[in-house]
């Protein structure tokens, strides 16, 4: 009789998350199992249901590895040069994050419906208070000009955001396209100026 195949929670986990990425909840175990290569019971021996399968799949809550980086970096280098890394670290997570997101939201935006909502933090809203917290940080070390550093970091988030749904939803052709250097380039062209001391 041949030995029984070992599979790992990650492999069970990425079966999930490319069915998900495909059907969105709607996805069913049997379809996560088959592409696993196991059974469905073996799925629920290690995820007690499809809420919690469907919530490690998705790895939303790894997002924002920069964050503490950024923090990490007060008093530390070119101001100018830490902001426009965090906003190509951004922009790269948000490469993966946007699918995740959009599976997530195949549920609903109501959190009697989607449970996953009222358990998960805002990504957008803890990226711009973790731009705020560094520009505030090198504002009291005079490396910033003192300004209302929570507009700030919603105006650069906006720009990411609108980029980041302009790439993945609706991907421009051709001389609309813009890469995601020449906009971070950009955007701090504008902005350093008035960050400048």
């Amino acid at each position: 009789m041949p030995r029984p195949r070992h599979i790992t929670d990650e492999q069970i986990v990425t079966a999930a998350r490319d069915a998900f990425l495909d059907q969105g909840f709607g996805a069913t175990t049997a379809e996560i199992a088959r592409r696993a290569g196991v059974s469905e019971g073996t799925l629920f021996k290690r995820y007690t249901s499809k809420e919690e399968l469907f919530e490690a799949a998705l790895g939303l809550r790894d997002y924002g590895q920069w964050r503490p980086e950024l923090l990490a970096r007060t008093g530390q280098g070119d101001v100018r040069r830490n902001l426009e890394g965090a906003a190509l670290a951004i922009l790269h997570e948000s490469s993966s994050l946007v699918p995740r997101l959009m599976a997530m939201f195949s549920r609903g935006h109501d959190p009697s419906h989607n449970p996953l909502l009222g358990r998960l933090d805002n990504p957008v809203r803890r990226d711009a208070e973790a731009l705020a917290a560094y520009l505030r940080a090198e504002t009291q070390l005079g490396r910033v000009r003192p300004q209302d550093v929570d507009v700030t970091a919603l105006t650069v988030m906006g720009a990411l955001t609108h980029y980041i749904h302009r790439e993945h939803m609706m991907p421009p052709q051709g001389h609309d396209a813009i890469d995601s250097g020449r906009l971070v380039r950009s955007l701090f062209d504008v902005l350093w100026p008035g960050l400048s001391p």
